[in-house]
């Protein structure tokens, strides 16, 4: 079982910054693809960004925040994080991580496995 944890949500406002992490105690975290997802109110759930396993090191982003944010993984904390500048309102979401063993980085939702609880990114004007 992959247990994942997210933090660093909060509210900022647009044009600002925010630096999501997702954190797990699972072994050989390097192996997993990480893909942060979010999801407004009312809203299906979508991909943002995506990590491979550290083999392969494919990085994956929406179109919508390309530019903007940056994912990257610290194998050595068994943790992704997720960059975001340049908020706007339509960013505002609650933002999940998930995780699956093997490499690509799908966007599908169903593609993964193991869900954290979300948190919280508002952006304000």
């Amino acid at each position: 079982q992959v247990q994942l944890v997210e933090s660093g949500g909060g509210l900022v406002q647009t044009g600002g910054s925010l630096r999501l992490s997702c954190a797990t105690s699972a072994r050989f975290f390097s192996v997993y693809t990480v893909g942060w997802f979010r999801q407004a109110p009312g809203k299906d759930r979508e991909f943002v960004a995506g990590i491979s396993s550290s083999d392969e090191e494919i990085i994956s982003y929406a179109d919508s925040v390309k530019g903007r944010f940056t994912i990257s993984r610290d194998n050595a904390k068994n943790t992704v994080v997720l960059q975001m500048n340049s908020l706007k309102l339509e960013d505002t979401a609650l933002y999940y991580c998930a995780a699956r063993s093997g490499g690509a980085v799908p966007s599908s939702t169903r593609s993964y496995v193991y869900w954290g609880q979300g948190t919280q990114v508002t952006v304000s004007s």
